[in-house]
């Protein structure tokens, strides 16, 4: 089994939910992403989703891709971010997944990325272009090496698509709150209800919400239709704020660990919310 299915289920026999924090890899730069994440760990979070920073990044809002262009600026690539995580996966043992569009894979070279993903200490990705009509190559190298394929499902997804990416998804489904681009518009909880539903009708993954949640009572809120919560543009946004002071990472801890602490801890907790 899966790092990331493990941790889904000790979150479970805990009756908990999971807090998966995003932040784009290098932003500011990597040294930073990487204390970053030893940080995370410290404050409770359950998964981290490093994004890869790319050119062209359609589905982020403004937030993700002022980030993706710092990111850039520093230098960083898929490369350096496989080595960086090599450094600290003696460090941190939270599930790492690596969120990517599909073009710097593609370049990487698919085997060579889930062979070198695998040896650097990443537990899955999530590509966010790429269809699972056309994922078998990708999908088949994953496997071989271990590594969990997570895809997107959306409120618009019809019934055949939402059996289509069960099929061949692993670690758990990525369920979107609304669509659109990323960032921190609310989610709609009615919304979030109702697609969990469906797609639970289809698999006994393990069901993320992302999109628009950005305060500990948002992810409360989600945290009772999801087994884990996403946050990712509120956090880029306060890594951004605090960009040249010598205390960034402990803020940003600070407030990703009111994202944690807002999530219930008990199933009585979640009927409460």
């Amino acid at each position: 089994m899966s790092r990331i299915r493990d941790r889904f289920n000790a979150l479970s026999k805990e009756g908990r939910k999971g807090l998966i924090a995003y932040i784009t890899a290098g932003d500011p730069d990597l040294e930073t992403t990487m204390k970053l994440a030893v940080e995370f760990e410290k404050r409770g979070v359950s998964f981290l989703e490093l994004g890869v920073p790319f050119s062209d990044p359609l589905a982020d809002g403004k937030t993700n891709q002022e980030a993706a262009e710092r990111a850039l600026k520093s230098g960083t690539t898929l490369k350096g971010i496989l080595k960086s995580v090599s450094g600290i996966r003696g460090t941190v043992t939270i599930p790492l997944i690596i969120f990517s569009y599909y073009n710097p894979i593609f370049k990487y070279g698919v085997e060579a990325f889930a062979r070198d993903a695998s040896e650097a200490g990443i537990d899955g990705a999530l590509v966010l272009d790429l269809p699972p009509e056309e994922c078998r190559p990708y999908k088949e190298a994953m496997r071989k090496s271990g590594l969990d394929t997570i895809f997107l499902v959306a409120p618009t997804s019809t019934a055949g698509r939402i059996q289509a990416i069960t099929k061949v998804s692993g670690g758990f489904i990525y369920c979107l709150s609304r669509t659109g681009v990323t960032g921190e518009r609310e989610a709609a909880m009615e919304v979030v209800k109702t697609l969990t539903t469906r797609v639970r009708g289809f698999t006994d993954l393990p069901l993320a919400v992302g999109f628009g949640i950005a305060t500990p009572e948002q992810a409360a809120a989600v945290a009772r239709y999801a087994d884990a919560v996403v946050v990712g543009s509120a956090i880029v946004r306060a890594i951004k704020r605090n960009i040249g002071r010598g205390d960034l990472v402990e803020r940003v801890g600070d407030f990703v660990e009111t994202l944690v602490n807002g999530l219930p801890r008990s199933n009585q907790d979640i009927n409460n919310h």
